[in-house]
């Protein structure tokens, strides 16, 4: 099997290698990730200039934009042979609950699905994470067993993990995404010339994460596999919003 990596944290951060090292023992593999990092870039494509591609090693080559924009390149023709999966990450900081929405590492694993490649995503609990050969491990584990999977095969898994040593994990369990309190108010600097600057605010804290979400199963020292999927339709809204519509229509 051959395998895309790919991630929103820049070729050269330290969860890609230790990824794309642990998958190459097992599989072949091509590194097509963002020159820079690029987290919170969503699933934004650059449609507005042309995009660089600078291959580094063999298979292994750097984009001047964002995660989608890499994974669109690899699969539509800058790689000579096309990949069978996306695997994106290893990345540094969870991606659950509310994260998924902004996630550059969710959004390259969602344009593999989208272009019709299985993917994956995986993320630590931790900014600064001291066991990535968790997490690398736990991939390297799934997809061995990946062909005796029985779900939509349009699904996206989205894999979080606790930043501990491999022998204290208790192992995988299938979750649902929690939620967050609203993010924290933006903070207001001035720049040097005394103009103001705005910066984002922290994330808020877990506020859905009882028994079954992703964030439980991490804080229990499980691994957290969400099964996501791109169509955001509410279909059992589609009912009520027909009525609706039908009797302004008349």
């Amino acid at each position: 099997m051959h395998i895309l990596v790919s991630n929103d944290d820049g070729y050269r951060a330290p969860g890609i290698s230790v990824l794309a090292d642990a998958l190459s023992a097992e599989y072949e593999i091509s590194i097509v990730a963002p020159e820079r990092n690029c987290s919170g870039a969503s699933n934004s494509l650059t449609l507005e200039r042309g995009l660089r591609a600078c291959q580094v090693a063999d298979n292994s080559y750097y984009v001047d934009g964002t995660p989608t924009d890499s994974v669109h390149l690899a699969i539509t023709g800058l790689l000579e042979k096309e990949p069978d999966m996306v695997v994106s990450g290893i990345n540094a900081g969870a991606n659950m609950g509310d994260d998924v929405l902004y996630s550059g590492t969710i959004a390259a694993a969602m344009e593999g699905r989208h272009l019709g490649l299985p993917a994956i995503a995986v993320s630590m609990d931790s900014y600064t994470p001291e066991h990535y050969a968790t997490a690398a491990k736990a991939v390297v584990q799934l997809l061995k067993t990946l062909d005796q999977a029985s779900f939509a095969a349009n699904t996206i898994l989205n894999i979080n993990v606790p930043d501990i040593p491999w022998s204290e994990i208790k192992g995988f369990k299938a979750t649902r995404l929690g939620n967050r309190h609203k993010s924290e108010g933006m903070i207001v600097q001035q720049d040097p010339r005394g103009d103001p600057m705005y910066w984002v605010g922290p994330p808020g804290l877990a506020q859905d994460a009882g028994e079954g979400t992703d964030f439980h199963a991490v804080s229990q020292h499980y691994v957290s596999i969400t099964p996501l999927q791109i169509d955001l339709t509410r279909y059992n809204s589609l009912a009520e919003l027909d009525s609706w519509l039908t009797a302004h229509n008349k």
